[in-house]
């Protein structure tokens, strides 16, 4: 048997850290036995999936040094491997499943599920809902005929535990009472994840899944898929998740999660893989800096760590710090440092800027410090000399963090209307609003254009000194982010 690994990642977003995490096993116990790693895109919300989130995984990941044998980018013998681009067979194995009896015709309202949710509730039963969703067969054959809306619904029993079997915990028992009937096929035709991945995963022979323990909850839902097709089922194997400091898990709120952050912010890709591989995993000698190959080579999937692997940035620079000291010479040091001036700068959009400042060139340095820089070294009193209080101050940076949060395309005149977006809602003068902003991004008040700065830093920069700026000036409680979010959720409507 060929080993054959996969990671399917949603182009939903940023690439995340996570992302490269699970890749990263992935490939090195693919490669370890000798086999294939495959990456798929999982775009099955077409509402979010983007072709620039796509091209930013290839990137991100490509530059951290994880190649694939297969995917879309590069073909292989089962393509397409975009699940958009396969939707026209999911529909098939949708009704396969309803014609065996193991699927059903739903066509329950938004307020259906609801009262059936409640309903269960008020008789101790778990809220995930099966059977109640089900018509008689004639009602369904009415409503067919009609042409009414539905999705089809994965049967699940009502008692019982479904046993799984993993490479990591060994066995994992889990009642069915827990499973709901999960959704297979959308009104719209497009496939769930659940069962796009099985299917995907059956068809492109992947022999192993390891991915993380969030999704243990969803392994019996898709085993129940594997044994009504017939197909023998891959090893599992979930991985721990990364969590923060406090033992949290790893979130944007807490820690940078965007793979481009560590690379706008100078990190040397190995070394941000050597850290990813110490995530719960260990070299059989202890040490701690290797490189990919040196991972590939020793890899033995049971040797990682059930504990929450810690994703510290501390931890991250002191490693990044071992491999410029003792990787690079002094050449390979300029060129690096060189590349990255190149990648991450937009020397073009920034001359206008400098230009009209500069009577010499030596006083480029000064004024470009903050668009090269990463975490910028501001203190709590920067953001004090302002007609709004700090309570006021802090809503602003928060307000703002999160509507740039769910920009996805990231330019001067949608970061603008962002902006002004929020400093109408709020009822804030928009130079009192972007006093603090303009802290938090160019370290001081007194800048050019802070839209031009932050469509030139980018979105994974920006955000994070937005978030930083917040964290220094104490951020809120977990009561306080509540009523934060609902005053959120209010002006954003």
């Amino acid at each position: 048997m060929t080993v054959r690994t996969r990671i399917a990642p949603s182009p939903t977003g940023d690439p995340h850290v996570g992302t490269a995490y699970i890749a990263l096993f992935n490939l090195c116990f693919a490669k370890q036995h000798g086999g294939q790693f495959i990456l798929r895109i999982e775009d099955t919300d077409q509402t979010r999936s983007s072709s620039e989130s796509e091209e930013d995984i290839f990137k991100a990941l490509r530059w951290l040094g994880i190649e694939w044998d297969e995917g879309p980018d590069v073909g292989g013998p089962h393509a397409p491997y975009r699940q958009s681009e396969r939707k026209h067979m999911y529909r098939d194995y949708a009704e396969t499943l309803v014609k065996n009896g193991h699927a059903f015709y739903c066509f329950r309202t938004p307020e259906e599920l609801d009262a059936i949710r409640e309903a269960r509730t008020e008789a101790g039963l778990s809220t995930g809902i099966k059977g109640d969703l089900e018509l008689p067969e004639e009602e369904v054959q009415r409503k067919l005929a009609a042409n009414e809306p539905y999705v089809i619904r994965l049967k699940v029993p009502e008692e019982g535990v479904c046993v799984l079997q993993d490479k990591l915990r060994g066995t994992i028992e889990i009642e069915w009472s827990q499973v709901d009937a999960q959704i297979l096929l959308k009104s719209d035709g497009m496939p769930t994840y659940h069962l796009a991945n099985v299917v995907d995963d059956h068809l492109m022979e992947i022999t192993h899944v390891i991915r993380g323990e969030e999704w243990i909850s969803s392994a019996p839902k898709h085993q129940l898929l594997y044994k009504y097709f017939g197909w023998e089922m891959p090893e599992l194997c979930h991985m721990p998740l990364l969590r923060n400091p406090d033992k949290s898990k790893l979130s944007k709120r807490k820690n940078p999660t965007s793979i481009n952050f560590y690379e706008r912010m100078g990190y040397m890709p190995e070394a941000v893989l050597n850290f990813l591989g110490r995530m719960g995993w260990s070299m059989p000698q202890e040490q701690e800096k290797f490189s990919l190959q040196e991972m590939i080579d020793n890899f033995d999937i049971s040797r990682v760590s059930l504990g929450g692997p810690i994703f510290d940035v501390e931890k991250l620079s002191w490693l990044n710090g071992l491999w410029i000291r003792e990787n690079l010479t002094p050449d390979t040091f300029v060129e690096r440092v060189t590349q990255w001036v190149t990648t991450n700068t937009q020397w073009n959009a920034l001359v206008p800027h400098v230009q009209s400042r500069v009577n010499t060139f030596s006083d480029i340095a000064p004024i470009l410090n903050f668009m090269l820089a990463g975490m910028l070294p501001l203190k709590p009193e920067d953001f004090s000399h302002n007609k709004i209080d700090e309570s006021q101050v802090k809503r602003v940076l928060q307000f703002t963090l999160w509507r740039l949060e769910a920009q996805r395309q990231w330019t001067k005149d949608n970061i603008f209307a962002d902006i002004k977006f929020i400093c109408g809602a709020m009822g804030l003068k928009m130079g009192d609003f972007m006093q603090p902003i303009f802290v938090a991004i160019a370290g001081t008040p007194n800048s050019w254009s802070i839209m031009d700065s932050m469509a030139v830093l980018g979105p994974d920069m920006t955000r994070a000194r937005l978030r930083a700026a917040l964290d220094l000036l104490g951020g809120f409680s977990k009561k306080e982010t509540k009523k934060v979010e609902k005053e959120y959720q209010e002006i954003s409507k």
